[in-house]
């Protein structure tokens, strides 16, 4: 080989070499370096994503060190924890952002000033206990387990709490839709971390010698708590939110503090003057059967055409259900008996809300239930038989994309119902069930709350609710200087 294209060659390959290396080395430095948003993020979660990467680990391990302290969940929680919805995109992403840094106020959609209640009216409820003057659990370390059964289906509260909680702790891992802020006059609503449904559970009814029920004890406390704030008096309560899930919650307060936006699962007991569509936000049940995931049964599957389990006698709007019983309960085809939590009332419904094409949420005492959040997740196309039903997030999802809605007055009709079903085939019922799997997450409740999920979405519905709440307080706000004046 002639000695000068040898030497050519070689210092060729040192140039290689050598541009490699800066190459590599640049690299590291911006990943080490806490400007790590020069590099556009698409390329920054291909290499998070790559666990073989060394870079990938080193970037982990400088940045995220603090994670380690957060322990697994307890057992209580793992078990009605629910699982990671399907869309990645935004889990990763949002996995990415958490690992980066903490949210912080500019970033969130929502920002939230959640008063310090006395634990009593929380985690207390649970039987918590903190240490002298500690208010809060530490969400890292620690959480207080909810009851399981049907206690579970409104536990709204519970979720948002532990999120507000989590969104100030180092370690959790979570969006950035809403954020707990220290200075009430930062902040675009008040939350009241009192925990009404379990309140109403467990405190409802008279022991003993008492004359007055530990539930409504509570919501006079919390009554003259809220009035006496400047939080309440600056805006007549109006950017306030309240959890009032369970439909006998806050029967004793409800009209005291009906100025602000109440979260509940429908209007079915609240006059319109205290609840309506223009001020206060519907959440979904949390499901209590199991979410069927990735094992979703096809249509060829699911041997069942409609199901029901429940109670069949309900008065007012419910007595529909026993009309339906006495037209269904002899089809072969068709599943609709009583059910109740007891000797594994749950399981059985959700084995066979799983192998059932349609899934029957009939009115019952109140216009909802938790049923057609069962047939949800179960991906068992819920047929929607309330005429006063209201739904979650209707404003941005397209129910008659995965549901049947059926008249009342139709329903009742011999033949009427079996005929609508059955005329239903396979492509278009699997076009339901398609929809059915992409939107399922949307109602998960979980912790820590994920992209999508249930808790996200209700936050994001109060956020779509603040602007008409800014317009009434600027409205008001108009004379308020020649007022003090006169």
């Amino acid at each position: 080989m002639h000695p000068l294209s040898f030497m050519t060659k070689r210092f060729l390959f040192y140039v290689v070499f050598l541009s490699i290396f800066l190459l590599v080395f640049s690299c590291f430095t911006l990943l080490r370096s806490s400007s790590s948003y020069l590099i556009p993020e698409s390329v920054l979660m291909l290499v998070l994503a790559n666990k073989t990467s060394e870079l990938s680990t080193q970037f982990r391990d400088h940045n995220t060190h603090h994670l380690d302290l957060l322990p697994p969940p307890p057992p209580t929680i793992s078990r009605i924890s629910v699982r990671r919805n399907s869309n990645s995109k935004k889990d990763a992403r949002c996995l990415g952002e958490g690992r980066r840094k903490l949210c912080d106020s500019n970033q969130a959609l929502l920002k939230v000033y959640m008063y310090d209640l006395p634990s009593q009216f929380h985690f207390g409820l649970l039987g918590w206990k903190g240490k002298k003057d500690q208010i809060w659990p530490d969400v890292r370390r620690h959480i207080p387990s909810y009851p399981g059964g049907l206690n579970l289906q409104h536990s709204v509260e519970y979720w948002l709490t532990l999120d507000l909680l989590s969104s100030n702790s180092p370690g959790v891992v979570r969006p950035c839709s809403a954020i707990r802020v220290t200075n009430s006059s930062h902040a675009d609503v008040i939350f009241v971390p009192f925990f009404s449904s379990l309140s109403y559970n467990r405190h409802s009814k008279l022991h003993g010698k008492e004359k007055i029920g530990q539930n409504k004890v509570l919501q006079n406390e919390l009554v003259d708590y809220l009035m006496r704030r400047e939080e309440w008096r600056r805006g007549g309560g109006k950017d306030h939110v309240i959890v009032a899930h369970h439909p006998n919650s806050m029967l004793e307060a409800r009209r005291k503090l009906g100025s602000a936006m109440f979260l509940l699962a429908d209007f079915g007991r609240y006059p319109v003057e205290i609840a309506n569509l223009k001020k206060d936000v519907i959440a979904p049940y949390m499901h209590v059967v199991p979410s069927v995931g990735n094992d979703s049964a096809p249509f060829e599957d699911r041997p069942i055409l409609a199901y029901f389990q429940g109670a069949i006698h309900r008065k007012d709007g419910g007595m529909i259900r026993h009309k339906l019983y006495r037209l269904l309960k002899d089809e072969k085809d068709v599943h609709f008996a009583y059910g109740s939590v007891r000797e594994n009332g749950i399981r059985h419904a959700g084995r066979g809300m799983a192998s059932s094409r349609f899934c029957l949420n009939i009115a019952g005492d109140t216009p909802s239930s938790n049923r057609l959040f069962d047939a949800i997740v179960s991906h068992c196309v819920p047929v929607v038989i309330s005429d006063d039903i209201e739904l979650p997030f209707e404003d941005v999802l397209d129910y008659s994309e995965f549901c049947v809605f059926v008249r009342a007055s139709d329903a009742v009709k011999k033949g009427f119902l079996l005929n609508l079903l059955r005329g239903i085939k396979r492509d278009e019922w699997t076009k339901m069930w398609e929809r059915l799997k992409q939107i399922a997450h949307h109602f998960e409740y979980q912790y820590p709350s994920k992209q999508g999920d249930a808790v996200q979405m209700i936050w994001e519905a109060v956020a779509r609710k603040i602007s008409s709440v800014h317009l009434k307080l600027h409205k008001e706000n108009r004379f308020h200087r020649a007022e003090l004046i006169g």
